[in-house]
């Protein structure tokens, strides 16, 4: 038997990247949650004091009547929340570069059964004019039924709706007898950058059912579906189950959530990462001005913690050989640099002389 019961770490420490915030580690405090809610026995399946609890930090934060059921994963709590939303003949209108159209694995129309209507936008961000694009035939029997529509906040490009145009929104989708469905993976994110609480841009402006995202703000692994409207949501007790997204130890996905929300970690993990995507464009636009980035440019706003931008072929490759990071279209060179609870001034500050040296190459 081993006299050190600690375990020695099989990856290396010191690594960073800007692939994801899906890359980080979990958060100390989420960690330590974790560890407090072990011990002794709870009930499985959801009857646990933990899972009690959440429902009541959930409610103030969305006000009284709202219901929280944790899942395992995002595309899980996509998957369930809508297919609560919608009859089988359902089809959901999205924007293109939406989450449940390009990263699901055909989840939403392989697993839940339901049609996805893509529309393209220009910056990941839907209208009512790009609605109505998808939004008709009703009645017709040759095509799904166009019932709900489903927005990102923050989108995949790092933009964020307004409560203004959520509320738009709404209320378009509504007066033409749709739901209204939020992926939420990084709904912190879109609060910190808004300056605003969570329910004034998701409840009181008409949004329905909402995919709550945990796993890119700090926890290990976990997100809930948040029904904000019990109208407009039906069985999700039993599509949790059907779909296989009811942890019998859920006490430990539970207890992360109350961690992350009873106080205010959801919204300084956010806020930092944030701050850190705001630091990398303003030190690489401060680049271009002194001449320091040549063929650098920025493909979309910097709203939350990602940062979209265009570099020369062959710099991205050449950065990967030091900092993890995904193209988002190889075609025109664009690449997504994403920021995490856990990315350091000292990680952005190595990257951008990195970028630097290699347009300098370039």
């Amino acid at each position: 038997m081993r006299e050190d019961s600690r375990v020695t770490p099989l990856h290396d420490l010191s690594s960073r990247g800007f692939a994801s915030d899906n890359y980080s580690g979990v958060h100390p405090e989420i960690l330590e949650a974790i560890v407090q809610a072990n011990g002794a026995h709870q009930i499985a399946y959801g009857e646990d004091v933990y899972t009690a609890r959440l429902q009541e930090v959930f409610v103030q934060h969305f006000g009284a009547g709202v219901e929280a059921l944790p899942v395992f994963n995002g595309t899980g709590a996509n998957v369930v929340g809508l297919q609560s939303m919608l009859p089988r003949w359902g089809a959901v209108i999205c924007a293109a570069t939406a989450h449940i159209n390009t990263d699901e694995g055909g989840a939403p129309e392989r697993v839940a059964g339901l049609k996805l209507l893509p529309v393209p936008t220009p910056d990941g961000k839907l209208t009512p004019d790009l609605i109505d694009r998808e939004a008709w035939g009703w009645g017709d029997e040759h095509r799904a039924q166009p019932l709900a529509v489903s927005i990102t906040q923050t989108t995949e490009l790092g933009t964020a709706y307004t409560a203004d145009e959520i509320r738009t929104i709404a209320d378009h989708v509504h007066e033409r007898g749709m739901k209204l469905h939020m992926d939420g993976a990084r709904i912190s994110n879109a609060a910190a950058s808004l300056g605003l609480p969570l329910r004034a841009f998701t409840r009181d402006v008409g949004v329905d059912v909402v995919s709550f995202g945990g796993t890119k703000n700090g926890l290990m692994l976990g997100e809930c579906v948040l029904v904000l409207n019990p109208d407009a949501s039906a069985g999700l007790h039993y599509l949790r189950k059907l779909n296989m997204q009811l942890s019998s130890k859920m006490r430990f996905v539970s207890a992360q959530f109350i961690a992350l929300l009873e106080g205010d970690l959801w919204l300084r993990n956010a806020s930092h990462a944030n701050g850190m995507a705001a630091r990398l464009r303003s030190a690489l636009e401060d680049g271009i001005a002194a001449g320091e980035c040549p063929g650098l440019s920025f493909s979309q706003a910097t709203e939350s913690n990602a940062v979209f931008a265009v570099v020369p072929a062959g710099v991205a490759d050449r950065l990967r050989g030091e900092f993890r990071f995904y193209d988002w279209d190889q075609a025109t060179g664009e690449v997504r640099w994403m920021c995490g609870f856990d990315t350091t001034e000292d990680d952005i500050d190595r990257f951008v002389t990195a970028v630097k040296r290699e347009l300098a190459a370039a």
